[in-house]
């Protein structure tokens, strides 16, 4: 019984491998992305100052220094 519980264990694993595949590729249309266009961060928080956005950045890392931050 021990055997037959195994192999129809296997045999329902081997089955439903591949039942929840999901399409991972973007719809095209006419050869064009076919998607919602991504908003840019520099666009939506920087007002689209692209420098102000990698300025910021800088600075993000800056702190994230852990050679800064640590007090010897």
């Amino acid at each position: 019984m021990m055997k037959f519980n195994c192999v129809a264990a296997a045999l329902l694993t081997v089955s439903l491998t591949g039942c929840l595949e999901v399409d991972q590729h973007p719809a095209y249309a006419d050869g064009q992305y076919a998607g919602k266009r991504d908003n840019r961060v520099a666009d939506t928080t920087f007002r689209g100052d692209n420098a102000a956005w990698k300025k910021a950045i800088v600075e993000r890392a800056r702190t994230q220094n852990e050679y800064n931050r640590a007090n010897p």
